[in-house]
């Protein structure tokens, strides 16, 4: 089932048409050759990676010397701030911090990229001393600006200030009545520093600004098309300004164009219950058909490596796009039309049809007409705005870091990284019918006020043709039933679960379900060992991995780590934060407090992992379990996030490269891709057992086995 292609030249009546597919054969032949300047055939060699972001041009000493004196200077005025403000004052700090870090990050780590980037960063410590002048009289009139506005707030996840970009309506002034808001995720920036972003969003409102809404430019840390840490930053964004903007719940939009256009993809699927309506230009939809047309690269990714395509494919949850509105726009000549080509195959797939609007003749940019009619088709979808309690609710998922759409929550799979769907719809008065596959926990809920239930009968769920009867709402109408799917007699029977399932029980669930990668979008500390390990080689190869980590966090994630001494951590480190612990049982003492309780062991010269050993000299382990001594939290061993050089130099390739655990052979030295050679590498199963370990039985957190 073909795409709607909206053609901008033949008017808005004409638009919405259904074949595409032979023009796009033919322009992909054409421009399969094609290149842009910041990808290519010379970006597919390993051992030869650019540096990301790249080095600096050199500055004139008396400028830099001029910036380094005004960046202390701002500096020391944040540092009485953060002495003198009472707590609701001290909240606008990073009002004040996002100036004072673009400036000095960028002299600190020779990030100036262009001659008059000087005067930009003299502009910013002017604006960031203004500011801190006026929160230290009890003022902050950026709270009331219009216009293009920039603020910034602190990380969860390392503690960091991170900025955004804010279009703010004239008639925000003229009362609090709540506003759409659209998200704008900006394109690939290889120089795109906090430096550069802040000076762009307070000189232009991007690329559409609809009258009376707000527009939302999330820095996304950095250049990673809002993966990872970079969709952490939208959410948290959006937090902040919810504190402090009106916004209307039922009007979020998220849209983007290029690397935005693959932001926008993935935050549409993943999360189509919260939009209003989604808007993607150009980009990239999934990995494996993206890089070969336009990296031209020959893929031959390890198996798990492949099963973690799951994870951000945005065609492996077309379905989802059944809960949002979609327009998706792309050029005709553009070779990224490819990631709307796709997406557009994937939901014919389930039985939905792509509006494709098309630019004609235009390569990587947007055509007039076809902006008018995006605009046209989205101010309509927003005139009736999201359906907070939508009848039906589709979803599929991989992984239960994407667990929810609508009233519908997966608490459990029966295997990770196998699709997983539910098909959900109110069919009658208090009654729901559901099918659910490969699915063992499910919860349906409704929040006050919106549950349609008649509050003095049961509610009858059929969940795949069993019938089950559930409590009615609550009396502030709202409603919530929790299903177990378990073994019964040498089969399987849904249950009504009396008691949310929680408790002391070691399983997967939604935020503790690796894999590796998934650490680092939670709060997390780095401890690092005060003793020697088992082998000097091992340590050395610690040191180093543990370095690459902290330096590339900052690069590309644009934070600087929680750091810690083993001996240094505290109980509240241990509640508060997923540990990244390096070393082994010897070096770390935290590793050695918790080690008989993981799945590997230093015993005897050799490193185990279940029932295969390894010379204890010659390879280390990487792994993510939960926190023995806090099982709602992760511990991880021996990795930051895990995609390395290579992978920065497209953003298709961003993705998880290590799957729940891995041995490592320290024979071979690490490279732009690996930690080194991978020998042993695997998914834990859904109670967090090693494959072959894998039963129906239950686990406890803490218990030796």
């Amino acid at each position: 089932m073909p795409s709607a292609n909206v053609n901008g030249l033949l008017g808005r009546r004409n638009f919405v048409q259904t074949a595409f597919v032979k023009s796009f054969v033919l322009l992909l032949g054409l421009f399969a050759s094609a290149r842009l300047s910041a990808d290519g055939p010379a970006d597919n060699v390993a051992e030869k990676v650019r540096r990301m972001p790249p080095p600096g041009i050199a500055i004139a000493e008396a400028a830099r010397s001029e910036l380094q004196q005004g960046a202390s200077d701002l500096a020391r005025a944040i540092d009485e701030l953060r002495g003198s403000l009472k707590p609701a004052a001290l909240q606008l700090l990073p009002d004040v911090e996002i100036f004072h870090k673009a400036v000095d990050w960028a002299l600190r780590y020779d990030e100036f990229y262009k001659s008059n980037e000087i005067d930009v960063a003299r502009v910013l410590l002017r604006q960031g001393s203004e500011r801190a002048a006026q929160l230290r009289g009890g003022q902050a009139p950026w709270l009331s600006a219009t216009g293009l506005v920039v603020r910034g707030y602190r990380s969860k996840i390392d503690g960091s200030v991170q900025p955004y970009g804010l279009v703010v309506p004239i008639s925000f002034l003229r009362g609090d009545q709540p506003k759409r808001l659209d998200f704008w995720f900006h394109g690939r920036g290889e120089q795109l520093t906090e430096l550069a972003f802040l000076s762009d969003r307070q000189k232009s409102p991007g690329e559409f600004a609809p009258p009376n809404a707000f527009v939302l430019h999330p820095y996304g840390r950095y250049c990673n098309g809002q993966r990872f840490a970079g969709e952490v930053d939208a959410f948290e964004a959006l937090d902040h300004v919810r504190q402090n903007y009106p916004v209307d719940e039922n009007r979020i939009t998220v849209r983007g164009f290029s690397l935005g256009g693959a932001a926008c993809w993935h935050m549409a699927v993943h999360h189509a219950g919260l939009w209003a309506a989604a808007a993607p230009g150009a980009g990239f939809s999934e990995t494996a058909d993206f890089l070969k047309v336009f990296q031209n690269e020959s893929l031959k990714p390890a198996w798990y490596e492949q099963k973690l395509w799951h994870m951000y494919d945005a065609t492996d949850h077309a379905l989802n796009l059944f809960n949002c509105p979609v327009i998706a726009y792309s050029g005709e000549i553009d070779r990224q039309k490819q990631a709307a080509d796709k997406m557009a195959e994937a939901m014919a797939a389930e039985g939905l049809k792509l509006v494709h609007v098309i630019g004609p003749k235009t390569a990587h940019a947007y055509h007039r007409e076809a902006k008018d009619e995006i605009n046209r088709r989205m101010d309509s979808v927003l005139a009736a705005g999201r359906n907070p309690l939508p009848r039906r609710v589709r979803f599929v998922t991989w992984t239960l870091r994407y667990p929810e759409m609508g009233w519908v929550r997966v608490e459990g799979l029966e295997h990770h990284w196998e699709r997983g769907s539910v098909d959900a719809e109110l069919v009658a008065p208090n009654t729901v019918k559901v099918f659910a596959t490969n699915i063992t926990m499910l919860t349906l809920s409704m929040p006050p006020g919106l549950c349609p239930f008649d509050p003095l009968q049961p509610v009858k769920v059929f969940l795949n043709g069993q019938a089950i009867d559930s409590p009615p709402p609550w009396s502030d109408r709202s409603w919530r039933a929790q299903f177990r799917n378990v073994r019964h007699d040498n089969d399987r029977k849904w249950l009504l679960a009396e008691a949310p399932a929680e408790g002391n029980v070691l399983r997967k669930r939604p935020g503790l379900q690796g894999p590796v990668d998934d650490a680092f979008m939670g709060s997390f500390l780095f401890v690092s060992p005060t003793g020697r390990g088992v082998h000097e080689k091992v340590d050395q190869w610690v040191q180093g991995e543990m370095a690459h980590a902290i330096e590339h966090w900052r690069r590309q994630f644009r934070g600087d780590v929680r750091a810690k001494k083993d001996s240094d951590v505290t109980e509240q480190d241990i509640d508060s934060h997923n540990l990244i612990l390096w070393g082994d049982g010897l070096s770390n003492l935290l590793l050695a407090k918790m080690a008989d309780r993981l799945p590997v062991r230093w015993k005897d010269g050799e490193l185990e992992l279940g029932k295969k050993r390894f010379a204890a000299d010659r390879y280390a382990p990487v792994l993510i379990y939960p926190n023995p001594l806090n099982p709602k939290r992760y511990v991880v061993l021996n990795s930051g996030f895990t995609f390395r050089e290579y992978d920065y130099l497209n953003n298709a390739r961003q993705t998880p490269k290590l799957p729940d655990y891995a041995i490592v052979d320290l024979d071979t030295p690490p490279s732009t891709r690996w930690p080194g050679k991978i020998v042993e590498a695997g998914f834990f199963g859904e109670q967090w057992e090693l494959p072959e370990q894998s039963g129906d039985g239950e686990r406890r957190p803490g218990n030796s086995r």
